[in-house]
């Protein structure tokens, strides 16, 4: 009953549009609630004698919020695969994104996977190669998958994801070269650009996550208040994730250094990468036999199956388990109870940390 009820409270639905609010986690979403309702009662007061029905908001898929509008809501994602080396700081248009999956590649660093549906980014990158994992990443997703190249099996496995490869040896001319940077990072593009490349029958990407209601604090069992969470992907990238209860925002450091988007095309920092809520999948890490220039072995992560997790929202770290079933199968993220876990409305960031990792929380 637990969960047949989140499933009917949380689970994203498209309908009409109304309005128009940008991500900004469950504090935006119950502003939008409350809005909404009290422009229901001034109907009803003025018009007595009339009946009113007011048309649902339409949600973006991929965040429970509501959408700029119902065309919006409908269009297909794109990804984009983006460097997270120290070199690559401070990067363009993460904060502009519904999804970001992180992943381990070689060297230890971390590169990401920013999913756009809901917003639009003017400038997103520095944008880097593909590796294995993303295939399996972008399956369940669809829409349009933009890198920078790769070696050929991983370009393979793309594409025959059921993605439409708009990578920059696919299609060049929608990418450039900044100045301010030195090769490789950075290659740049812009997801308006990208989106010109969408197929006539692209469709949007399913709900990849369970929400709660508009007014619902996250609550699962055996949850834990905590202000600071700390992850090792990596003996390179320890990276923690600092609570503000004034925004119901996770703060991000790599390193003990806090992470910011560029503004604009600039390398100049701006705001600070947060995300509503953050889930650490615990998977295991093989080598994929190749190696890079200098001399790493390339890693590929196995999201295929199921594991460990740990999911922070709210001010609130859950242990859950990750289930997978296969590579065009969603990803679920189960309570110990075995309900599908609630997050708050808004961006989403899955890190994919190596199986064993060391997660302490404060």
């Amino acid at each position: 009953m637990r969960q047949r009820r989140r499933r009917l409270l949380g689970r994203v639905l498209l309908g009409v549009a109304i309005l128009a609010i940008p991500i900004g986690g469950a504090a935006a979403y119950a502003q939008f609630e409350s809005d909404h309702v009290a422009a229901i009662g001034a109907a009803a007061i003025g018009a007595a004698a009339t009946t009113t029905t007011t048309p649902a908001p339409t949600l973006a898929p991929l965040t429970g919020l509501p959408a700029l509008s119902s065309s919006m809501a409908t269009r297909p994602a794109v990804i984009v695969k983006i460097d997270n080396d120290a070199a690559a700081w401070p990067q363009s248009g993460i904060d502009q994104a519904d999804v970001v999956y992180e992943e381990v590649v070689e060297g230890g660093i971390t590169r990401y996977l920013a999913v756009f549906q809901s917003q639009d980014a003017d400038v997103v990158g520095p944008v880097r190669s593909v590796r294995e994992t993303d295939a399996d990443i972008v399956r369940p997703i669809g829409g349009l998958f933009a890198y920078s190249g790769g070696i050929a099996p991983f370009v393979s496995l793309i594409d025959s994801a059921g993605v439409t490869d708009v990578g920059a040896v696919a299609d060049g001319s929608a990418y450039y070269r900044s100045s301010l940077r030195a090769a490789p990072d950075n290659l740049y593009t812009s997801t308006a650009v990208l989106r010109e490349r969408t197929p006539p029958d692209a469709g949007p990407p399913p709900p990849l996550f369970d929400y709660v209601g508009a007014h619902q604090a996250f609550s699962e069992p055996g949850e834990e208040s905590v202000s600071k969470v700390t992850v090792a992907m990596s003996a390179t990238a320890v990276v923690t994730w600092s609570y503000d209860p004034s925004t119901t925002q996770w703060l991000r450091s790599t390193n003990g250094a806090p992470q910011r988007v560029a503004q604009g095309g600039s390398l100049t920092p701006g705001p600070p990468i947060v995300s509503t809520n953050v889930i650490v999948e615990m998977v295991p890490y093989q080598n994929t036999g190749y190696i890079d220039p200098a001399g790493n072995p390339v890693p590929d992560a196995n999201i295929v199956g199921s594991g460990p997790a740990v999911v922070l929202s709210g001010g609130k770290l859950v242990h859950a388990t990750w289930l997978k079933p296969s590579p065009s199968s969603i990803t679920t993220y189960q309570a110990s109870d075995g309900s599908h876990i609630g997050l708050l409305r808004g961006q989403t960031w899955v890190m994919l940390a190596p199986a064993g990792a060391a997660i302490t929380s404060g």
